[in-house]
Formats: structure tokens, C-alpha cells, sequence
């Protein structure tokens, strides 16, 4: 007769663990059996899947996940989760946050959630609030942190030896970021507006979505773009299928990149494309993405690999602003030249600008910057690691070249837009820096924090509808494709302009869709 099996107490990174491989097609009997637990223990880490990787995604440190065995609860969940989210802002902005600053929030969020009785923000209350969370950043005493020369180049030293421990080259080294575009802003002779941008003869407009741009150290292996838009089924996508677009959709009823979107991201997109790039150099699958503190960023033990070769390192709070790749021109010059690209297509289209605004969709501001992106340049990436990785910049800077993105191309532009030959150089400025500082994550009010912590969503966010596909999805068979292809051919044929490139890619189309047509009837 077996014996009694021993009670096993999992820690938060082993259902972590559990909850991957549960993903990757695993069997509860099996992981029973794994880790020593019952099938119902199995299938109850799978039930409460999400409220786990929340609980993970939030705490700051990786070994407390490793040793701590419980979510418990504080004994004032509401003002736990308002206190959480107004760290992570904090976090995410850099801001120092002390002891006695933490308790003075403590005791302002307590009294604000209308919460009973008498409360003290003792050392106690401090010490068991971090142990919840498995947060390290919040010093008892008043220890001010500053994003100075200092802590760069102590964080800089530091990063240069952990690579050189792990092994990993420039080729391996990735940055992530999100920022805020206003995709249907467009100049205007007197101003922009943040968030509202005019169009001549139209009222002001509010199109914003999130994006995310990745790439490695070296420049030469640029992710698709990450972009969150509010709708899941935009009407301009029509019967566009959301893989075949130019960057990778995700949906979110405010635009907002959030944690469960990045790490969808991390794993089904990030992993496997950074897998088939090192195959490609012959090099080993191993690689680290280095991420700001934003409070849509889950944990380090949430973003890893089922293997742990490829994982997420943070920038300290004090020094993100000061040193992320990204932030270091990268994503200022896409968004120039996704904001020349609009103008460009404009003028060769012979459109008034009133027409042109009217008719950009959402589709058609995904595959313009998508384009954007490409055209930013391997160089202008690695050069903005030259603080984190200065032997890159040197070995890159012969064959730097500027992006013609400035106010003077721009300017050049519309000299020729019909309504906008006169916007002075100071207008330019200000629309192509427009939404800058826009960050990816929902920036929220203390009001807003008490109304999230107390269970309350925003009315006029859960009651907008979403827009949908109102459009009937139409089906293209092989053979009208084809026929529309050979007009266009015939129509290209018939211009005297076009080159030879033009028409030599519609013929490329017209092979596959032939080809795709005799496998339907052969089938």
C-alpha cells in the first residue's frame, strides 16, 4: 500500500512554470507527477491562470517569486491596489519614492476610499507591503534618486559585465518601447493641439494609437512593429486578415499597450522571431531584451522563454529616461518619417489636403508606418546605444548618414501642399513633435486610481461602442483577382512612365494568383 503523498507548497515561480508549459500543450497528469502535486492542484494553478500572472507581472523582484508560496491578501485590498498603481506610475516615470513619501500616499488613498477606522503607515505596514508585491525599490529613510551621470555609468558598467558573462553580442541585445501616435494629425497653418490635431476646414480630430518599436543593438534585425488600436476588427481592415498586416494588431478598449498584450507579444511574436534571426547569423538562440519600467511590463520571470534563453533585463528607474535606446532619436525619427511619408503621398496623389484627411483610414496609417520603420536606418539604431554599448557607435560611425527628416525637408513638402505653403517652421516643429512625450501605458488621475481600486470602470469607456466591421465581409474568388490583375497589368503597359520594376512586381502578383488558382481546381 503507497504512503501518503507529501504536501508540496508550489512557490509563485512554479505555477508560473506550471502555467507555460500547461500553454505549450502539457498534461495536468503530467505535471502532477512533475512536481509532485495532485491533478486538482494542477487544474486549479489553470483556473486562476491570469490572477497569478497578474500577481507576478506586478512584483519587482525575481528571487521573492522564487521563495514566495502565497498571494495573500493585505487586510486593505482596496488600498493595496490603489497604492500599487500609483508605484508603477511612479516607477515609470523615475520619480523617487521614499518611505515617508509612500506612507503620506498610504494615508491620503485611505482617507480618499472612504475606508474605516484609524490607520497608521508604520515601517510595518511598509516593510509587508513591499513583501506582497516583492518590491526592493522603496527605502525606509527619505534616500532621494536621481537619474544622474553617476547611476548611468554605474548601471552601464554593470550591464557591459552581465553581458560579458552571459556571452552575448550586440546581435543578441534587444530594446523595446511604447509610445502614443496621433495617426491622423496633420499640420496646420496656426497650431497643433496634443491629442486634437486640425486639418484645414475640419473640426479637431482625436485618432491615437499605441505602438511599440523593437529592434537589437546592431540595428539589423527590426521587428515588425507591436501596434494596440481600440477596435479588434477596424472597419477600413474590411476582410483584411489582421495576420497579413504590416505590423502586429492587437486591440484594447483605450489604445493602451497593457500587461497582458505585451506578454502575448513577448512569447508568440518576440521569442520565435528572435529564434529565426540568431539561426540565420549562426549564432546561439540566446538573447536579452532591455525594458523601461512602465507598468505594462509583467516581471522578469513572466518574460522568459520555456528555455530561460531568452529573458527580459530592466533599466533602473532613475536612469531609463537618460539611456533607452529608443528614446535616443529611434522613435523620433520613425514618427518624422511616418509624418513626411502622410505629406509625401499627398502631393503625388495631387490631393487638397481636406480630401486627403478625410479619406486616411487606420489601414492606411499601418502600412505608412510601417514603411516609416523601415526606412529608419541600422545605423541610427546602434548609434543610440552608444552610452549602454559605446564599441558599437565607433565601429557604425563611417557610414553615418542623417535621416532627411528635418523641419527644412518637411518645410520643402509644403511648399507644394495647397492651404499649408505659408506654416512656419515653428508649426512643423511642433506637429512632428506632437505627441513626443505620449506615453504607451493609461496615465491615470488619483481619481481614477480610487475608482479602479474600488472595483469602478470609466462609464463612458465601458459604454463606447466598439467600432466594428459594419461592411459585409465580401469574398474574392481566384479568378476575379486575376482578372483585375490583368487589367491593371494591360493599364500600366499602356504608360509610357512607368518602369520596368512596376510592372514587374504586378506580374509577380498575377504568377502566384494563377498558381493558387490551379491548386484550388486540383484539388
Amino acid at each position: 500500500m503507497s504512503g501518503k503523498r507529501k504536501r508540496v507548497v508550489l512557490t509563485i515561480k512554479d505555477k508560473l512554470d506550471i502555467i507555460k508549459k500547461l500553454e505549450d500543450g502539457g498534461s495536468s497528469k503530467q505535471l502532477a507527477v512533475i512536481y509532485g502535486i495532485g491533478e486538482t492542484t494542477v487544474r486549479d494553478i489553470r483556473k486562476n491562470k491570469e490572477k497569478i500572472i497578474t500577481y507576478a507581472s506586478s512584483s519587482d523582484s525575481t528571487s521573492l517569486l522564487a521563495k514566495r508560496k502565497s498571494m495573500k491578501p493585505s487586510m486593505y485590498e482596496e488600498l493595496d491596489r490603489a497604492m500599487l498603481e500609483w508605484f508603477n506610475q511612479q516607477r515609470a516615470k523615475g520619480n523617487p519614492v521614499s518611505g515617508p513619501i509612500c506612507a503620506k500616499r498610504a494615508e491620503f488613498f485611505f482617507y480618499a476610499l472612504g475606508m474605516d477606522g484609524d490607520f497608521n503607515p508604520s515601517a510595518g505596514w511598509l516593510t509587508r507591503f513591499k513583501q506582497r508585491h516583492s518590491i526592493r525599490e522603496i527605502n525606509i529613510r527619505n534616500e532621494r534618486l536621481s537619474g544622474d551621470e553617476t547611476a548611468v555609468e554605474d548601471f552601464c558598467n554593470n550591464f557591459r559585465d552581465f553581458i560579458e558573462r552571459e556571452n552575448l553580442q550586440p546581435e543578441q541585445i534587444y530594446n523595446a518601447d511604447e509610445t502614443g501616435l496621433f495617426w491622423k494629425c496633420l499640420p496646420s497653418r496656426t497650431s497643433v493641439i496634443k491629442g486634437k490635431c486640425t486639418a484645414p476646414g475640419h473640426k479637431s480630430i482625436e485618432e491615437r494609437v499605441t505602438i511599440m518599436c523593437c529592434a537589437n543593438a546592431t540595428g539589423l534585425h527590426k521587428l515588425k512593429l507591436c501596434v494596440v488600436g481600440k477596435a479588434k476588427k477596424p472597419r477600413s481592415f474590411k476582410s483584411t486578415d489582421t495576420s497579413n498586416l504590416p505590423v502586429s494588431y492587437f486591440s484594447q478598449k483605450g489604445a493602451w499597450m497593457d500587461l497582458s498584450i505585451f506578454r502575448q507579444w513577448f512569447d508568440k511574436i518576440f521569442v520565435p522571431q528572435v529564434r529565426e534571426h540568431l539561426r540565420s547569423k549562426g549564432l546561439q538562440e540566446k538573447a536579452v531584451l532591455l525594458l523601461d519600467n512602465s507598468p505594462t511590463h509583467p516581471n522578469e520571470n513572466v518574460l522568459r522563454s520555456d528555455d530561460g534563453q531568452i529573458f527580459a533585463k530592466y533599466l533602473p528607474p532613475n536612469v531609463a529616461s537618460l539611456i533607452q535606446p529608443s528614446n535616443q532619436g529611434v522613435i523620433a525619427t520613425m514618427k518624422r518619417n511616418y509624418r513626411a511619408g502622410l505629406l509625401q503621398n499627398n502631393l503625388e496623389e495631387g490631393n487638397d489636403l481636406r480630401s486627403f484627411w478625410k479619406k486616411l483610414t487606420l489601414l492606411d496609417a499601418l502600412y505608412e508606418i510601417a514603411m516609416a520603420w523601415n526606412l529608419v536606418k541600422p545605423v541610427t539604431i546602434s548609434r543610440a546605444w552608444k552610452k549602454i554599448l559605446p564599441t558599437i557607435e565607433e565601429k557604425e560611425s563611417l557610414d553615418f548618414d542623417e535621416e532627411d527628416t528635418s523641419v527644412a525637408a518637411v518645410a520643402t513638402i509644403l511648399q507644394h501642399t495647397k492651404g499649408l505653403e505659408n506654416v512656419t517652421p515653428e508649426n512643423i516643429e511642433k506637429w512632428l513633435e506632437v505627441d513626443s512625450t505620449e506615453p504607451g501605458y493609461e496615465v491615470l488621475t488619483d481619481s481614477e486610481i480610487i475608482r479602479r481600486a474600488q472595483g469602478q470602470t470609466d462609464e463612458s469607456s465601458e459604454n463606447e461602442e466598439e467600432e466594428i466591421e459594419l461592411i459585409p465581409e465580401k469574398h474574392i474568388n481566384h479568378a476575379a483577382a486575376l482578372q483585375w490583375t490583368e487589367n491593371l497589368l494591360d493599364y500600366l503597359e499602356q504608360q509610357g512612365d512607368m518602369i520596368l520594376p512596376d510592372r514587374l512586381v504586378i506580374r509577380k502578383l498575377r504568377a502566384t494568383i494563377r498558381n493558387k488558382q490551379k491548386m484550388t481546381n486540383s484539388s
